[in-house]
């Protein structure tokens, strides 16, 4: 008979092979849909990374589908940390993105206009995400179901805006109107999209990680995430350190749709994001909430993303199929999180 029994510790080498395994598990899962699409597995995943990986252009535009999920990932992962649930990266994210286009719409001089667009973006994302927080500490409201719900009414207020105000008068289509073109993130290598906001958010990352695991700040996370009573005795005001952390992760969030709206769109429209925000949940969950590994599970999934529309072109498997790669993924990385606590042992 088998049972489960808790390790005394991790090896480590247990820890850094268990996310390589949940991807392998996951494509492997994933491949009886291929082949029930009429597909051969091989031809359908090569496919997908040669087109996404397969020469500087691929790479690139891969890069620039990640960028956002880097940001989001390194969201959720610093609210995670801290036990404040912030399903609501994906609302922080629009959010983000209409500040963002209201400063950039304004003639101003370039770096002035990458600046303000960039703290406009920050704060409404933090703003969003301190509602979620305020109800938890305040009104023992439970944050999972208030930022999740978040998102719809960022989602509409957004379709407001583009449906009314923002609609374009001439073509009537429901879009926001374009920023200045002084307003745009560099682009680094042309004829190319990488643009500023890509370099930023791979920076972005090893910052979460000092900030995390080198200051004061980062250690009152920590300690509040892994046992908030504790932290109580310990002297540490358990709700500033929520509010705070859910601050950071609202900013975080917020710059993905900064670089959205300065980098790929410049403008805003109703699909601006596929679904970034809750992307970075698998991120962060497939990175162990760990900053440093958002940086390859998000160029990963963007890899997918990417390269899924040109499998769908070549060989007829849906262009659906990376979505449930994400969602096999988290499913696969939890039962994997299971065995970094418990080993498998034979009982009489």
């Amino acid at each position: 008979m088998l049972r489960l029994e808790a390790r005394q510790r991790t090896p480590a080498w247990l820890n850094l092979t268990l996310p390589l395994v949940a991807i392998v598990v996951t494509l492997i899962l994933c491949s009886g849909l291929i082949v029930l699409a009429g597909a051969g597995v091989a031809d359908a995943y090569g496919v997908m990374f040669k087109a996404s990986l397969g020469d500087s252009y691929a790479i690139t535009e891969t890069l620039v589908r990640a960028a956002p999920m880097i940001f989001t990932g390194l969201a959720v992962t610093l609210a995670f940390r801290a036990k404040f649930w912030n399903i609501g990266a994906e609302g922080q994210l629009l959010a983000g993105a209409m500040a963002s286009c209201f400063v950039g719409a304004i003639p101003m001089p370039g770096p002035l206009a990458m600046l303000l667009m960039a703290i406009a973006g920050a704060a409404a994302g933090a703003a969003v995400a301190l509602i979620p927080a305020l109800l938890r500490v305040r009104l023992k409201v439970d944050d999972v179901v208030s930022s999740l719900l978040l998102n719809s009414v960022v989602f509409y207020i957004l379709m407001a805006l583009i449906e009314g105000p923002w609609k374009d008068p001439f073509s009537g289509y429901p879009i926001s109107p374009p920023i200045e073109d002084s307003a745009g993130l560099p682009v680094l290598i042309e004829g190319t999209r990488l643009h500023l906001g890509v370099l930023v958010a791979v920076l972005a990352a090893p910052l979460v990680w000092l900030l995390i695991s080198r200051t004061v700040l980062g250690f009152r996370i920590r300690v509040t995430g892994e046992n908030p009573e504790a932290a109580r005795y310990g002297g540490i005001d358990v709700q500033r350190v929520i509010v705070i952390a859910a601050l950071l992760s609202g900013a975080l969030a917020g710059l993905a749709g900064v670089g959205e709206v300065g980098g790929v769109h410049f403008q805003v429209m109703s699909d601006i994001s596929p679904g970034y925000g809750y992307s970075g949940i698998v991120i962060a969950m497939l990175a162990r909430l760990n900053p440093l590994g958002v940086v390859p599970v998000a160029i990963f999934l963007a890899a997918v993303m990417t390269g899924a529309e040109a499998m769908s072109r070549a060989t007829g498997v849906p262009a659906f199929l990376s979505d449930v790669i994400q969602g096999t993924a988290l499913l696969a990385m939890l039962v994997a999180l299971l065995f970094t606590a418990y080993r498998i042992r034979r009982s009489a």
